[in-house]
């Protein structure tokens, strides 16, 4: 073991529940994957591509719905062969193989107690087709992913659900999950133009290939035949047919899709058909090709107010009537829960509890469209009972795009908002039902009737439009008797739903585990018995994802309920949504934020000193803590803005030894000196080999703990210039402070111009606003350096030393700070805060910290005159920047400076994060990887960021040269021949 190296039991939990959960892992699984399960698949597939560790099964035990199951391995291949031999190797030893994408479905589909197939990691990818009216996808891929890609051809998926941030292509297609707008026109059977599929035998069909169904009569004889022979049996049945297309005049996901048997002609478009919705239970989608829409652009948006659930209901026609794309709903319990939400008004806290909001949009290709339905929309109004309860309410529409984007983001932010507002320790249950459109104020009725019945107070949202619900409900699953009300609650629910409205008991959200029970209490025995058998023929030996979709036991739905220990405030609000991963730099090399919450619970769950929890600890500090970048992006993911990073830095402090916290205040107390010599350690380095200095270093890393001793990497730059370039208080419009990062390391390898400091002074000289450097910058810094790993103390001196010499510069907060290192203006506006005295708080309030790319934007580029303008650039966006919403400012920069930039569809935080890279180099390598080959795809005249060690991570990354936007517009602006 390396010196230094934490005792993993500092992180232990200190304050459990009395009694181990009854649910937590067993001692028995502390051992990972059994034999011979683990070495068979490491022969098969190799060790990057099986995890074994009871941490690996942990993390993959949980996603957003209600249930927990552990998986005995989880295995991640990377092409449809791999995924063949996983299915191969299950048929021949009687194993069974769930898929999972990105764990948002919320009935327990993508979850399985054998071989988990993680069919995200590397099924990421879009490919253009036909000018953007047709997209090839890659399963694992995010609707918003896709989306941003087609934006740029003016087109866009049918199905948009609420996670779009995070759900991926191939489990939206696998649910058929629709959204605010898709409706029963626009979701996936709608509009997946073709797909590629693996069967459970194997057999890999291509339903766009010409001569995809003699292949499948070649390979499949018998699945044919029994396809076109169920066929043949529903059509000769004229009632079960009509019955058939009756169902799907509603959203509709429960079972399987019938109707693929009446619209598809062969055996290869009836699969297609079947494969939408399926839930992974009769193959595995390695590729969807998708008949893109039209984007509208033109937006008319409305948010009205109701005094009650049915008066907002029996609105609803009146806007459908009027052409609304979308008529969302939120009742009082979401409307108060949504105040969590950033940019939601404070005094919707206030609401009486039945008030109830409608929030309406119109969307057209161009103006004239947009008006007509402006007229049309606005006629309705008169004839609406309107209330404004708060201030804020104003009962108009908008095309304001700010107030249209906070709209949505409270609706969509209903699951999660609502989850992380009810009483810790519960476990929330998300319900989906649809009915006759013009029924739904009845439904709302009864629904609320039911729910008070039953002794729940449900939070209500849905897509009133199409006469879809969703509700919440918190219980203890720990408490039988709380159980029993869920159980009994759900029982009366399906029955009014089947028998009263003959509605759908899952409209988007698909079968699952939690209405496999109640299947045939909405289909009937004739036709889920055809559900049955097409399952046999498709899956003859039962390989895939058993007890999801039919299941005859009919307490399925209270099978796995998972336990929801309380765990550290910050995360205890948790539902496990998922919406935070894709934004987390590590999440294709050690724990998501959603992981590392929920192997923290697992914890909870344990008793003290378990085989179990000494394991989990065992792997928690370098998997979750360690692998962490601490970049806070997860906030800006969850809804309700959760932050990991904070906790991770929180349980970095927790591992500290006295000495350790010491040490570090020491190198705050007299940081001049310790920058002093980094500076000179910098250009010692730069005279030595990169290769010497990359061995050296690692050889170090092996003996002293590497989270202390940072590995050499060639794109480290030489040293800064000695001195900064000198400036006059007098006239200066704004106090500049050089970032102590661009005190330290030199500007690019090769760069010839100016340095950051020289070019700031001198952009901001030629706009006529002149900057002012003070003298004794130097020992001062943002406190990032300490706040990144816990050390508070430290963390203390340096914030109260840079805000008092802050308020000294800027005379007491009448000049802007421009800083100009993204994470420092983040570090200095908002990070010091909470280390700072009260006197010092007070002190913070008059300063205005100004990133120094925001400065450039707004304050001297509409002064400059662009004399010469790249051919491209490239942008890299620091998370600080996203932190700061700075990045329209980036691209507005580059825009002025080149003639086509490119913001990658894939970038994020690159993981560098400060020094984390050199401490941990694969996590910076992870998580640009996707960035890094869009960005390499071809050659870019400029490559711009905002942060110094940023773009020395995109440099390694990538093997290309990264510089700050502001040399750019140094070099664009630059007087003569430049």
């Amino acid at each position: 073991m390396p010196l230094l190296e934490p005792d993993p039991g500092a992180l232990r939990p200190d304050v459990r529940p009395e009694d181990a959960s009854s649910d937590r892992v067993t001692d028995a699984g502390a051992g990972g994957t059994p034999e011979p399960l683990r070495s068979d698949l490491l022969a098969l597939l190799g060790p990057e591509k099986v995890l074994t560790h009871i941490s690996d099964l942990v993390r993959y035990a949980s996603d957003a719905s209600p249930y927990r199951f552990l998986p005995r391995v989880v295995v991640l291949p990377g092409t449809t062969a791999e995924v063949a031999a996983v299915l191969a190797y299950a048929r021949e030893h009687g194993r069974q193989v769930v898929f999972r994408a990105a764990g948002t479905s919320l009935n327990g589909q993508a979850q399985g107690e054998d071989i988990l197939v993680d069919v995200r990691r590397h099924w990421v990818g879009v490919e253009v087709l036909d000018e953007g009216r047709r997209a090839r996808i890659a399963p694992g891929t995010t609707i918003l992913r896709a989306n941003t890609t087609l934006a740029r051809h003016g087109r866009v998926l049918g199905p948009d659900p609420a996670s779009a941030v995070a759900c991926t292509v191939g489990g939206v297609v696998a649910n058929n999950a629709s959204g605010m707008t898709a409706g029963t026109t626009r979701n996936s059977y709608r509009t997946v133009a073709s797909l590629t599929v693996v069967l459970p035998t194997g057999t890999v069909v291509d339903t766009a290939a010409p001569d995809a169904d003699e292949r499948l009569a070649a390979a499949e004889p018998e699945l044919c035949a029994g396809l076109l022979a169920l066929k043949r049996e529903i059509e000769d049945d004229a009632a079960l047919t009509a019955r058939i297309r009756a169902k799907y005049t509603l959203k509709n996901t429960n079972g399987y899709r019938l109707d693929a048997f009446l619209d598809g002609t062969t055996p290869v478009e009836i699969l297609r058909g079947l494969m939408v919705g399926s839930e992974g239970t009769f193959g595995f989608l390695s590729e969807i090709v998708f008949d893109t829409l039209p984007l509208d652009r033109e937006v008319l948006t409305g948010l009205f107010f109701f005094p009650s659930l049915p008066a907002a209901a029996a609105a609803v026609p009146l806007f459908n009537e009027a052409g609304a794309l979308a008529v969302e709903l939120m009742d009082g319990n979401t409307l108060r829960a949504s105040v969590q939400v950033e940019g939601v008004p404070a005094d919707w806290a206030h609401l009486p509890g039945t008030t109830t909001a409608l929030l309406v949009e119109f969307r057209a290709p161009d103006e004239e469209r947009l008006a007509a339905f402006e007229a049309a929309a606005e006629a309705v109004l008169p004839r609406l009972t309107l209330v404004a309860p708060v201030a804020s309410v104003t009962n108009t529409f908008t095309r304001d795009p700010g107030t249209i984007a906070s709209y949505w983001k409270a609706r969509k932010a209903f699951v999660t908002a609502v989850g992380g507002s009810r009483p810790s320790g519960t476990t929330l249950i998300t319900e989906d039902f649809a009915v006759p459109p013009d029924r739904l104020a009845e439904a709302c009725e009864a629904l609320l009737a039911l729910q008070t019945r039953h002794g729940f107070d449900a939070a209500v949202a849905g897509h009133a439009a199409h006469g879809n619900l969703h509700f919440l409900l918190a219980f203890d699953a720990g408490l039988p008797s709380d159980v029993a009300r869920y159980a009994a609650f759900m029982d009366a629910f399906c029955r009014m739903t089947v028998e009263r409205f003959d509605g759908s008991l899952k409209a988007e959200h698909a079968t699952g585990r939690n209405i496999a029970p109640f299947l045939e209490l909405e289909w009937g025995p004739r036709a889920t018995g055809l559900m049955w058998r097409t399952k046999q023929l498709i899956d003859p030996a039962g390989v895939l994802a058993p007890r999801i979709i039919l299941d005859r036991d009919p307490e399925a739905h209270l099978r796995g309920l998972k336990s929801v220990p309380t765990v550290e405030p910050v995360a205890d609000p948790c539902i496990e949504c998922g919406f935070c991963e894709p934004t987390c730099p590590s999440n294709d090399l050690t724990t998501t934020p959603r992981q590392r919450i929920v192997l923290r619970r697992e914890m909870m769950r344990q008793p003290s000193g378990s085989p179990v929890e000494a394991k989990l600890l065992e792997a928690y500090g370098h998997d979750a803590v360690d692998t962490c970048a601490g970049d806070s992006t997860c906030k800006l993911a969850c809804p309700v803005g959760i932050d990991t990073g904070a906790m991770m830095k929180a349980f970095r402090h927790q591992r500290h030894s006295a000495r350790e916290e010491r040490v570090a205040t020491l190198t705050a107390e007299h940081f001049r000196v310790v920058e002093a010599a980094a500076r000179l350690a910098v250009a010692a380095a730069a005279k030595i080999d990169d290769r010497l200095l990359s061995a050296l270093t690692r050889g170090l890393r092996k003996v002293v703990r590497p989270d202390l001793m940072p590995e050499w990497l060639p794109a480290v730059p030489g040293p800064a210039k000695h001195r900064l370039p000198g400036t006059s208080r007098l006239d200066a419009r704004a106090v500049y402070y050089p970032a102590c990062v661009n005190r330290i390391f030199g500007g690019p390898e090769g760069h010839a111009g100016p340095s950051l400091a020289e070019a700031v002074v001198a952009v901001s000289a030629r706009a006529g606003k002149p900057v002012w450097i003070p003298r004794d910058v130097r020992g001062t810094c943002c406190a990032t350096i300490w706040h990144s790993k816990g050390y508070e103390q430290a963390d203390a001196v340096m914030a109260n030393r840079i805000v008092e010499a802050a308020w000294g510069w800027t005379g007491g907060g009448q000049l802007p700070l421009v800083v100009d290192a993204s994470s420092c203006t983040l570090g200095i506006a908002h990070e010091v805060v909470p280390y700072l005295t009260p006197a010092n708080r007070e002190l913070h309030r008059e300063l205005t910290v100004v990133d120094s790319l925001v400065w450039a934007a707004e304050e001297l580029l509409p002064e400059l005159e662009i004399l010469r303008t790249a051919g491209s650039a490239v942008v890299h966006p620091t998370c600080s920047m996203e932190h700061l919403r700075a990045v329209p400012q980036l691209m507005a920069l580059a825009e002025a400076c080149a003639e086509e930039v490119l913001l990658p569809d894939s970038a994020r935080c690159c993981g560098f994060a400060g020094d984390r890279g050199l401490l941990h180099r694969e996590l910076t390598e992870s998580a640009t990887a996707r960035e890094a080959a869009e960005v390499t795809a071809r050659e870019w005249d400029a490559y711009l960021s905002a942060n110094r060690m940023c773009e020395i991570g995109m440099d390694h990354a990538t093997g290309r040269t990264y510089r700050s936007a502001l040399l750019e517009l140094e070099r664009a602006t630059r007087p003569g021949d430049g």
